[in-house]
């Protein structure tokens, strides 16, 4: 029986990276047969399209602190994501608007290239500094994975799955989801945060325990 996870999460949230990392690792772990769906969600929509500005800096004027404070504050994702194979260079990390990304999201789940995209979105922003916000790099990334181009360039000059983004965040809403990374098993339970690989062990075996009991 397959289990469907349905995750919640921006782009550009590092701790939605860390938590993904550390969900795939229980999976691999539990030998269940998953199904993952990624959800939309955008923690600072107010970021103008087309503008791209240091991690540090934009952490900084969101928080009213100083670029330092934010580098400091940073080194623990650092630490913690070379656990798990991530190599975040938040010195490279542009903010952008992620909604555009999030649409191509949508495309990508349609095309059976939800996780994929996901993956190499969140490497892009967190590894690479690229800027996810724009659309010849997200057009780029796409093609990677073998999404048609003029596709994807339809996609993104539309308003395309904007409908689906907002239906995805009202659900979360909808969920109590105030945060991110947002798990959710089976549309039965959730988990909040980038939890320890053995807490999603843990609820995989929850949701296991629960199909067998309804079969």
């Amino acid at each position: 029986m397959t289990i469907e996870i349905e995750i919640w999460s921006d782009i550009a949230c590092p701790w939605c990276y860390l938590g993904k990392r550390r969900l795939e690792k229980a999976v691999e772990a539990s030998g269940e047969d998953v199904s993952l769906r990624y959800r939309s969600f955008q923690l600072d929509p107010s970021i103008p399209a087309g503008e791209a500005t240091p991690h540090a800096e934009a952490l900084a004027k969101k928080f009213s602190t100083t670029p330092e404070r934010v580098r400091e504050m940073n080194q623990r994702l650092i630490d913690l994501g070379a656990e798990e194979g991530i190599a975040y260079d938040f010195d490279r990390y542009l903010s952008s608007n992620t909604r555009d990304a999030h649409r191509l999201l949508h495309l990508a789940h349609e095309r059976g290239l939800g996780p994929a995209m996901k993956e190499r979105l969140m490497r892009a922003q967190f590894v690479d500094g690229a800027v996810v916000g724009d659309h010849d790099t997200l057009v780029a990334l796409a093609a990677e994975l073998g999404l048609a181009e003029d596709e994807v360039r339809a996609v993104l000059s539309s308003d395309a799955y904007a409908d689906a983004v907002e239906a995805d965040i009202a659900q979360a809403a909808a969920y109590g989801a105030s945060g991110v990374p947002f798990f959710v098993f089976d549309r039965a339970f959730a988990i909040s945060g980038a939890q320890p690989v053995s807490t999603f062990e843990l609820a995989l075996s929850k949701a296991r325990e629960a199909r067998e009991a309804a079969v």
